[in-house]
Order: structure tokens, then sequence, then C-alpha cells
């Protein structure tokens, strides 16, 4: 199986891609939302194997952490195909870490930068204790066996301390060789909604406040609803478990005067008007400075 990763300088990041030679070469990109999809989906199913003798394994908390700029396709694909639990957590690391740990027995979580890890907790290591004990009579190649024997190895494969990207490769090479996957295989479980990201200079970003995980405005107070209507303006009539409806957000930065905008919708086009209403909004509430970004082509 043949593929590329590419890891940041640190190696606490990676992202997978590879060359579709059936669309003129174009350069197909896997990041951290299809690295938490690929493995939450695969925890989950081995969890289901073993509850089939190990009744305990269905009250393991399992589920994914992801922020406001994970794509709508993968939190759709997460809560609608795999079934399992989604909460999302402030922007960085420190956030998305503390959420997991708090919040699930077996907690995924990979921003779409490619930094992430999986985390284990108490609970489910003593589920393996008492899958050893429930299947030393039963045959080793009895898919409950096999799950158990995939599920105390992973403690062992990841880095629960922090992202690191080599660990990473070899769970993710470990996933595709199990399912026998290819790299498009692994792609085609579902298809990234179109996006766009910009940021607005403004004289005082802290005009915008929002709520723990920034997804939403709640100052000033009329923004959020501006935001809602915009969004609702690109609506198209698809249907939600196949394709999420448009939304955008807004979040002031930590280090300059500029507010980051985040938009997504069915198509590029309407990614771009709705990013290029959210900045024109942003812009106006806070006294932005210089061009407003646009992308809308005349």
């Amino acid at each position: 199986m043949d593929y590329v990763a590419s890891l940041d300088g640190d190696a606490d990041r990676i992202v997978f891609h590879f060359t579709d030679v059936s669309d003129r070469g174009k350069l197909v990109l896997l990041d951290g939302d299809k690295i938490a999809v690929l493995v939450s989906s695969f925890l989950q199913e081995e969890l289901d194997a073993l509850s089939s003798v190990v009744q305990d394994a269905k009250k393991i908390r399992c589920g994914v952490v992801q922020t406001a700029y994970a794509n709508g396709s993968s939190t759709n694909y997460l809560k609608n195909i795999v079934k399992t639990n989604v909460v999302v957590a402030k922007t960085g690391v420190k956030y998305v870490h503390a959420t997991a740990h708090s919040n699930f027995d077996v907690g995924t979580y990979f921003e779409a930068n490619g930094h992430g890890t999986v985390l284990f907790g108490p609970k489910f290591y003593a589920l393996l204790a008492k899958a050893e004990a429930a299947l030393l009579s039963t045959c080793r190649f009895n898919r409950a066996n096999i799950a158990w024997q995939r599920l105390r190895v992973m403690p062992r494969l990841v880095n629960q301390a922090v992202g690191d990207a080599l660990s990473d490769l070899f769970l993710v090479d470990a996933i595709l060789y199990i399912r026998g996957w290819s790299l498009r295989d692994w792609n085609g479980l579902y298809e990234d909604m179109p996006s766009r990201q910009c940021k607005v200079k403004v004289k005082d970003r802290t005009l915008i406040q929002t709520n723990d995980n920034e997804t939403r405005a709640t100052s000033p107070p009329l923004l959020q609803q501006a935001l809602d209507s915009a969004a609702m303006s690109t609506f198209s009539g698809t249907d939600h478990k196949r394709s999420p409806p448009a939304r955008t957000f807004v979040r002031p930065s930590g280090t300059e005067n500029v507010v980051r905008v985040y938009a997504e919708a069915s198509t590029q086009r309407d990614a771009d008007f709705l990013a290029s209403e959210a900045a024109g909004l942003v812009y106006k509430i806070c006294q932005g400075i210089g061009d407003i970004p646009n992308f809308v082509q005349r």
C-alpha cells in the first residue's frame, strides 16, 4: 500500500495524501478530521465486537473531541454513521486534551492540522482485565477475542501524553492494514464540505466575545443573529444526514487585533459568499481596518 505522510518540524502533527490519477493528478489531503474518523470508528467497531462476550464494553464512554474548525461532514459522519459521541472544545491542544480526558473513557482528538492522539481511562483498562478473564477459554480467533487483542495493544501504540506524528503514523497504518484499505478507500468515507477562512483587521478585537467552545458569538448581542441569518441564506434544502447545513463562526485572535472568520457550505461558491458576509459584519461592528475580505467574484 503506497501513500505519503507529511510531518511538521517537531513531529507532533501528521497528514496523509495521495495523487488521484483518475482526477488529473489532483492531490488529495487526509487531515486530522479524517484521522479522527478512522481511529474512532475502528475503536467503536472493536468495542462493539468485544461487547458480544463482555457486556461491560457497552458501558465504555467512547467519543471524539473536535474544535469549531472541524469540517461539518466529519462531525456528521461521526454522529450518524459511527454513532459515537462528539464534544466541541475551545481551539487549542490543551483544551481538547482536557475535554477528552474528562468526558470519555476512550477519547479521540485530532485537530484539522493533524495534531492529536487517543486517551484511555481507568474504566478501559478495567475492561481489558475483565475481558481477559472472560476470554481465557475461548478460541483466540473468536471475533471478541480478536477485538480484545487489538484493543489491549492500542495504549502501547499511541502516545497519550501529546501528539506524536510517528506513533500516529503506525496507528493509521495498522488500521488501514487490518481493514485492507487504501487511502482512496479511507478518503471515500465522506466528502469534506467546501470552506473558507479569512481574518479581518480591526481596531479592537475584544468587542467580540464567544461562548466556551467558540462556536457562537455572545457579544455584540446582534452579531450571532446576523451570522445565523447569513448562514440560512445559503441553505439549499439538503438532507442534513448527508450534508450538514451551512455555518459560520468568528473568534478574536489571542495575539493580534484581528478577528478570524470560518465558513462552510455545500458549495465553494456558497462558502465564499458566507465568509464574505461574515467578514463584512465583523468589519462593520469592530471598526475594521483596511480592505474588507471578499471572495465573491463580481
